[in-house]
């Protein structure tokens, strides 16, 4: 492995109004959390209807998942590169825009009858894909980078369930299905607004972030195919256990009040709340202290073994709910809890520390969107079998099926990647220490 460039690290910017380390993590968290779960109320308060009342045909709902998973996935292969090329002066400009063209297809939406109206939840999922990179642009490459891409995760795990609920209690007020989704981006639209403003604050890492983690930049073509050339086997088997994971994730995520119904609880909005946030909570215990493990090398390994123990967590779970022994509550959280812990794992932590281990040029963003970008395209071949093929039993047989094999398919291809990235040396030297 050919040695790191030498950092200059008189040329890292300082930092500005935010120079206290506390401050600055609390402050990036919120900023972060807020932007993404705001996010969420322009994506997943319309899975909170059913569609299946006479404006609608029967499975409409199916389609309407579909069609938006298909443009947020199609936004993520596009975000491979974006992302990955985005300068950081662009990142909110950007990314309000976005927001903008989301919030622009839920009018659409409320106005264009079904199935039309597929078209536009297909032109909502396509700018909400980059949102996500924009965001972890702001906080890769420091020393604290877990912990504050842990809470940014959280966002995603617990304003899932709070999306839902927004949504649920907007159908409440009496309104329509076709325009619950179109309100509830309102709502969220001020808040966003300024969180933004609050991640356009974030100061640029210090000099001891940039030797303790490598320096991040935007990628070239030849950049990005180095990483394929040099890492691509082990960044493989990631790739595929993390799109078995999203698969899973996706499905309890967007088919939520079919589950608690098949569960026996049904008619309790606030439940999809209250079960992410016990979710959330662990989830972010556990791959936020990575961060306090300083070697590279080791904190890699460690996250993959948090993977793995959230997998084994996810089967027990899926043993407990065949034979019984667990209630739709606990099954539904420690379900969760085994699939978010590899799922945040590999947003936090895995592709984080490889970069600061092999000291490549590169940035979080290109890692994550490859992975992104395969995992939802598994969903959407998943989505389009069940429309397809309409498997016969309940969506919870299913389901659970499904989850039986890609649980144990997700453990051999992280068992796999464990043994690939074993070879790689010890972190590279990172160069001359930061002056006083």
């Amino acid at each position: 492995m050919p040695a790191e460039p030498v950092v200059d690290l008189s040329a890292v910017p300082k930092r500005g109004g935010l120079a206290d380390p506390v401050l600055l993590a609390l402050w990036s968290v919120v900023a972060a959390f807020g932007t993404y779960a705001c996010m969420y109320g322009f994506r997943k308060p319309f899975t909170a209807g059913t569609y299946s009342d006479g404006a609608f045909p029967v499975g409409f709902k199916v389609w309407l998942v579909t069609a938006q998973v298909l443009g947020y996935t199609i936004s993520k292969f596009i975000g491979i590169r974006v992302i990955a090329e985005m300068p950081p002066g662009r990142r909110a400009a950007v990314l309000l825009g976005l927001i903008g063209a989301a919030q622009l297809s839920l009018v659409l939406f409320g106005l264009v009858p079904p199935p039309f109206s597929l078209v536009c939840l297909f032109l909502n999922g396509l700018p909400l894909g980059m949102v996500f990179g924009l965001v972890l642009g702001f906080l890769e490459g420091r020393r604290m980078t877990e912990a504050l891409v842990a809470g940014l995760c959280a966002s995603f795990i617990l304003a899932d369930g709070v999306a839902k609920s927004v949504g649920a209690a907007i159908l409440g007020w009496g309104v329509a299905e076709r325009w619950m989704p179109c309100v509830a981006g309102l709502i969220f639209l001020g808040p966003l607004i300024g969180f933004v403003w609050m991640l356009q604050r974030i100061p640029p890492p210090s000099g001891e972030d940039v030797q303790a983690r490598s320096a991040r930049a935007p990628m070239t073509r030849e950049d990005r195919l180095r990483w394929i050339r040099r890492h691509g086997m082990g960044i493989g088997l990631i790739t595929l256990a993390y799109l078995l994971v999203t698969v899973l994730r996706s499905l309890r995520a967007d088919f939520a009040p079919e589950l608690w119904a098949a569960l026996g609880t049904t008619g309790k909005p606030g439940v999809f709340t209250r079960s992410e946030l016990w979710v959330t909570l662990g989830v972010v215990a556990a791959n936020g202290a990575v961060f306090l493990v300083r070697d590279n090398r080791r904190s890699f390994f460690l996250a993959l073994a948090v993977s793995l123990g959230g997998l084994l967590l996810g089967g027990l779970a899926l043993l407990g709910q065949r034979f019984g022994w667990l209630g739709a509550f606990p099954f539904m959280v420690l379900l969760g809890l085994g699939l978010y812990l590899p799922y945040v794992a590999v947003h936090t932590t895995v592709f984080e520390r490889l970069i600061a281990l092999t000291r490549d040029p590169g940035n979080l963003g290109y890692l994550m969107y490859i992975a992104d970008a395969t995992g939802y395209l598994g969903y959407v071949a998943v989505m389009l079998f069940k429309l397809m093929a309409k498997p016969s039993g309940s969506f919870l047989d299913f389901f659970t099926a499904a989850a039986t094999i890609s649980l144990a398919l997700a453990f051999a291809a992280f068992v796999l990647a464990w043994r690939t990235f074993a070879r790689l040396p010890q972190d590279a030297d990172p160069g001359p220490k930061p002056s006083a």
